[in-house]
């Protein structure tokens, strides 16, 4: 064993490293992006689009369609995109396969609202077909306000674009937010689905797309170490972290319109949650895997209105120094108001009702400007019983805490005891830890290249239903209820560059429990 703060090396020379994954190229097919020359489309799936072909994930057979309302022709969008490739791409660009890529983008420029844009895209589109043979398979991508989501999808449907016929599919990708609260996400639902089948329509959240989250379910279902242990009667309790030591940068605007529950607890967070506390499902096929992760959300106990006041924190940060440097208040940010009541911080305390988590308590926490950037779960087990060191020098046991790096670095580590070498019975506490990026390699990615494959391939698991997003809102909306009828008082209360509001720490520490340090680390947790 080794003392206090070492780490044991996870790969020894009998361990097998599996060869890189090979998949097939996802098959012929159209891409059409709303909203291609926002940031999104600049930003991560132009990006994501070249990483998949320098895998050899894209078909041969291929178009990418930007529409927009920019009058642009085709060489045009190629020529601004081309210039955006190389800020953006997570490696550096090879210029055949760059410009194999870039030949691949056509352009449709017009409104949203206007019938005749999508009468355009319909013979665009049918043209491309003629000229690549895509088999008619087309991918709507909506990178644009949610407000414009039932109406483009109903126009789209009005010009026949979304009918499927034999082989030939059609599926819509939607991004969040999906509403802004229950009532809006069910209104939000209806629009959309009134033109098509919930198997066309695909929910992302980029959240999904990491491969730390995607690797919950493997690492939960395929260790006999663990799955055994992954209930109530083993574990004390669960955090969950979404820190952030950016603030808002240029988002002031839609910012005002979110705020910290809306914009990363409501999705981001509640999927994270989902994954990690859900059933095994009965095969991982698409929907198996989604009947599971709905069941979570949809066991969250509901917040009283007395609950949302002793179990729920809110807060906003202040003018602080983040790296040494010194950053404004989310009040002086640019288009915030002065007198804003928006949080940037939630921490909550909730349960689940049912047998497996019958009160272990889930702690989840997100700020913006906090102390570093971290997002983690982190499990803590149980203690031992500590009768059998009652006559040692060990004074206490320390639980085993098992957590899972989702970001900015990627992997697992496990805390344990073991005893000192020395005469004496004494206990250091052991760190074992792993990076995928040493332990299998990788690339670095946009977070959006799995999801934009499974799209064109047809596999829904990392997607979101109808019904996981409407448990979701069913789960906060009590929350935004109660603070819409008594706003914040205290704003801003706490600083940039801490952990956040004092109130968050008494939260967590009325039940004997603390939060994991967000200093920044100097080993291993």
């Amino acid at each position: 064993m080794t003392s206090e703060g070492n780490e044991i090396p996870l790969r020894s020379p009998d361990d097998e490293i599996p060869e890189p994954s090979v998949a097939d190229p996802a098959p012929p097919c159209a891409l059409v992006i709303f909203g291609a020359l926002g940031d999104l489309t600049k930003r991560k799936l132009l990006p994501a689009l070249y990483n998949l072909a320098s895998g050899n994930l894209l078909p041969d057979r291929f178009a990418i369609v930007g529409v927009g309302r920019d009058p642009l022709d085709d060489a045009a969008f190629r020529d601004r995109l081309a210039a955006d490739l190389p800020k953006f791409a997570t490696s550096e660009i090879e210029p055949s396969r760059g410009e194999g890529l870039l030949a691949k983008l056509a352009f449709v420029a017009g409104d949203f609202s206007d019938p005749e844009l999508y009468r355009r895209l319909a013979e665009r589109l049918a043209a491309l077909d003629a000229e690549r043979r895509m088999d008619g398979n087309v991918l709507f991508y909506l990178a644009i306000p949610p407000s414009f989501f039932g109406e483009v999808v109903a126009r789209l449907g009005e010009a026949g674009l979304l009918k499927e016929e034999g082989a030939k599919w059609r599926r819509v990708v939607v991004e969040k937010p999906f509403g802004r609260d229950l009532a809006s996400a069910r209104e939000l639902n209806r629009a959309i689905s009134a033109g098509i089948g919930e198997d066309q329509i695909f929910r992302i959240d980029h959240y999904l797309g990491k491969e730390t989250v995607q690797n919950i379910l493997a690492f939960r279902f395929a260790n006999g170490i663990f799955e055994p242990i992954w209930n109530r009667r083993y574990i004390d309790h669960v955090q969950i972290t979404v820190a952030e030591s950016d603030g808002i940068g240029s988002r002031g605007i839609t910012y005002e319109e979110s705020g910290a529950l809306r914009d990363i607890v409501q999705n981001h967070m509640f999927q994270v949650l989902a994954l990690v506390a859900m059933e095994p499902p009965i095969s991982f096929a698409a929907n198996a895997v989604r009947d599971e992760r709905v069941k979570v959300l949809q066991a969250i106990h509901p917040f009283a209105p007395g609950e949302v006041l002793t179990s729920v924190v809110r807060g906003q940060y202040g003018e602080g120094t983040i790296a040494g440097d010194r950053v404004p208040a989310y009040r002086s940010e640019a288009k915030v108001s002065p007198a804003s009541e928006v949080e940037t911080f939630v921490a909550l305390k909730l349960t689940l009702d049912n047998w497996r988590w019958a009160d272990v308590p889930f702690y989840l926490r997100t700020g913006k400007r906090l102390a570093r950037r971290a997002t983690e779960v982190a499990i803590q087990f149980k203690r031992a019983p500590f009768v059998l060191f009652r006559d040692t020098p060990v004074d206490k046991l320390k639980p085993n805490l098992l957590v899972l790096h989702i970001q900015p670095e990627e992997g697992i580590s496990l805390r344990f005891e073991g005893k000192v070498p020395g005469p004496s019975l004494r206990l250091g506490t052991v760190r074992m830890a792993f990076e995928y990026a040493d332990y299998f390699g990788s690339a670095p990615t946009t977070g959006y290249e799995t999801l934009l494959y499974d799209a064109m391939t047809g596999d829904s698991t990392l997607f979101l239903r109808s019904d996981m997003v409407e448990a979701g809102w069913q789960a906060v909306t009590p929350i935004l209820d109660v603070w819409k009828a008594i706003p914040a008082r205290n704003f801003p209360n706490y600083g940039a560059g801490s952990a956040g509001p004092r109130e968050a720490d008494e939260l967590i520490e009325r039940d004997g429990r603390k939060w994991r340090s967000l200093a920044r680390p100097t080993a291993k947790p």
